[in-house]
């Protein structure tokens, strides 16, 4: 689809044309093709999924300077594209601030929202945002806040490597898995999906990985203390993605929000967590 200021977005709906619709916003790095297993999916026939390529990544061109806010604009776009008015919205990781955002912009469209394993603001007030984070993050953010060029000269290289062969990134993050997430991400469905995400995320550019770096370090562009509807938190107590922290935080500030500590689940215990909370989503 085309938005009004002329980019492409490019996105990609399943289930049941008629169900109840919900968006899934997919993490960092990623893509339309990583929300859930398709078999996941498939668990769900009275739904009508839809997600998109956030800017830059995939079928997607960049909105270079975006911020987290800037999500629920290309989100209500893509609805109406799809002819979709009203919506849940669930956001995994990266998507778990984007998720955020579509809550507290597009309150009269946003029947429920979940964010799972979501960082909080980078200028949270009280919050050490980088204690219990995984060496691999830290240094990702850490640069995302020296600019987008050193950012850049980073994940560039990264990327090309990604695109010949997806599983180097699962070998870069090995470090900051649980044991937990190693069985997780050794299933077979779950490997499967994560490799072609990667692969589709990174096929035309960096600059998706890039600017949702850039997004997540600086000012999100809205308070998640003005969120009225309902939230649902899900985080792994051992994730060190998304240290927990951000979860406490995030708890804190919502006012709505209802908070699942799930013990000895890492980061990537949300796709097995996925059912149950798209069961809570719905419920309301």
């Amino acid at each position: 689809m085309r938005t009004p200021d002329g980019r492409t977005l490019t996105a990609q709906d399943w289930g049941d044309p008629h169900g109840r619709a919900v968006l899934l916003l997919h993490g960092t790095p990623g893509s339309r093709l990583g929300v859930a297993p398709a078999e996941v999916l498939a668990r769900w026939p009275g739904v009508r999924f839809f997600a998109y390529d956030r800017p830059g990544y995939g079928g997607s061109d960049r909105a270079e300077g975006r911020d987290v806010a800037h999500c629920a604009r290309d989100a209500a776009e893509v609805a109406d594209a799809l002819g979709i008015r009203s919506f849940a919205v669930l956001g995994r990781s990266g998507g778990g601030a984007h998720a955020l955002a579509c809550a507290a912009l597009l309150p009269e469209r946003i029947t429920g929202t979940a964010a799972l394993v979501a960082t909080a603001p980078r200028d949270g007030a009280g919050l050490d945002w980088f204690e219990g984070m995984t060496p691999y993050n830290v240094r990702e953010y850490s640069l995302a806040l020296r600019g987008a060029s050193v950012l850049a000269a980073s994940l560039v290289p990264q990327a090309e490597a990604i695109r010949a062969d997806p599983s180097r990134l699962l070998a870069g993050i090995a470090e900051g898995l649980s044991p937990s997430d190693a069985q997780v991400v050794a299933d077979p469905a779950v490997r499967a999906m994560l490799l072609a995400n990667y692969r589709e995320a990174l096929a035309a550019s960096a600059y998706g990985w890039i600017d949702d770096c850039l997004a997540l370090s600086r000012p999100w562009g809205f308070d998640p203390a003005d969120i009225r509807g309902r939230v649902l938190l899900w985080h792994g107590a051992e994730d060190t993605f998304s240290p927990v922290g951000h979860f406490h935080w995030l708890a804190h500030r919502i006012p709505s929000a209802e908070a699942v500590l799930a013990e000895g689940a890492g980061h990537f215990g949300a796709m097995a967590a996925f059912d149950s909370v798209l069961e809570r989503l719905l419920a309301g």
